[in-house]
């Protein structure tokens, strides 16, 4: 087991570069992930079971403590995100299947990434954690209802399926995993250090997947605009949710955990999403959205880590060349 986490530990440390590397190899060699294709829905079912495994009673309570900063940052990504992504449908002029896909990935709740992320970055990771739990139990309801509310007009919303869908691949494998938890503790607890390298699979089989379904289309000139809007999209969640959590007067750890919360979306259920209900184009903004925030991601927790330990250095340094009297 202490070589599964090592080579977890491993490839979360490089699992940016090993995203886009992936990435690149499934656009020339797309055959590689299509078996993976009909699948996608079991993967992203494994990814949710092991974060239901990692869940215990102290989460929930935590939440209850201090429900305030979680509530606002649930609050919060659900706002900004899915109205960002409108907002840029119309700046953009995007329509069809890309307008809606825009909108599927800033629907969707915060991305599992977004812990790692504000852990590195000195953030609040009790927080994230926590904001994280509630926008994916909440998903079943909210993410339909602001397809509904904002991608009516591109796509026809299958509501009915997309809440049990949802339920069926994010409810079910999440509280199953929480029960599973509860009978299994002392067992689970050594399972879980395998948890992070299962997860990291996964998501590159399904970006592998997604690209292997859009090869064709995914980078003409119909789709290269996703690319900046999905950019944009990402980094003005960041910048609000930052704005946001400094207007609540929180904690710079906390504001850190939101900023990601806020700005990080769980990409893999929008790709599966969108390849279930809608067409294969769909899934092109949650790809690129799922290898942009890990770069991205990345870079801001790099230079919130690096301001922090500049700053505790400073403090720390005694001042030297005062005048003797």
């Amino acid at each position: 087991m202490k070589n599964v986490e090592d080579l977890g530990k491993f490839v979360g440390k490089w699992f940016t570069v090993l995203v886009i590397l992936w990435a690149a190899f499934n656009y020339f060699v797309p055959v590689t992930s299509a078996w993976v294709v009909p699948n996608t829905k079991y993967l992203l079912g494994i990814i949710l079971f092991g974060m239901g495994l990692t869940l215990t009673g102290e989460d929930f309570k935590r939440i209850a403590q201090h429900p305030v900063p979680v509530f606002a940052g649930t609050v919060a990504h659900y706002v900004i995100m899915p109205t960002l992504a409108w907002l840029l449908t119309l700046i953009f002029h995007l329509d069809g299947a890309i307008a809606a896909g825009v909108i599927l990935v800033g629907s969707c709740p915060s991305g599992t990434s977004s812990s790692v992320m504000a852990y590195l970055a000195g953030g609040d990771v009790a927080l994230d954690v926590s904001i994280e739990t509630l926008s994916t139990l909440l998903a079943p309801i909210a993410l339909p209802s602001l397809l509904v509310l904002f991608a009516h007009k591109f796509v026809s919303i299958p509501t009915q399926s997309l809440f049990l869908s949802t339920v069926e691949i994010v409810l079910i494998p999440l509280v199953l995993g929480m029960v599973v938890h509860t009978l299994f503790k002392k067992q689970i607890d050594k399972v879980t250090l395998a948890l992070p390298l299962v997860s990291q699979v996964a998501i590159l089989l399904i970006i592998g997947a997604v690209i292997s379904a859009n090869h064709a289309n995914l980078f003409t000139a119909a789709t290269a605009i996703v690319i900046p809007v999905v950019v944009l999209h990402n980094l003005s969640g960041y910048a609000l949710g930052f704005g946001f959590s400094k207007l609540m007067r929180l904690r710079d750890p906390q504001r850190k955990a939101i900023t990601f919360e806020v700005g990080m979306q769980d990409s893999s259920l929008g790709a599966t999403l969108a390849m279930a209900y809608f067409a294969p184009a769909a899934a092109i903004p949650s790809t690129i959205f799922s290898i942009w925030h890990n770069i991205s991601g990345s870079v801001l927790s790099t230079y919130w880590r690096r301001h922090t330990e500049s700053k505790a250095e400073k403090e720390t340094t005694p001042v030297t060349g005062a005048v003797q009297g």
